[in-house]
């Protein structure tokens, strides 16, 4: 039983940040993830355009939180 949440998170931070991928083992995971959304149906989407309008908003705001840092 997981009793610190915290310090799992930091594990997987830790463990993934030790991963080096070369060129061609990150294109065939990459490709090996899409083809298992494929098969789960997730992807290709639909409608490509459909929830353009809440991402660009979402991008707006992110923008504007930038411009105020700098």
């Amino acid at each position: 039983m997981i009793k610190n949440a915290r310090i799992l998170e930091e594990l997987k931070r830790q463990e993934i940040t030790k991963q080096k991928f070369s060129y061609s083992c990150a294109l065939k995971l990459f490709e090996s993830m899409w083809r298992e959304a494929v098969a789960l149906g997730v992807l290709p989407f639909r409608d490509p355009m459909e929830g353009i309008e809440s991402d660009i908003k979402v991008a707006q705001i992110l923008n504007s939180c930038l411009n105020n840092l700098l």
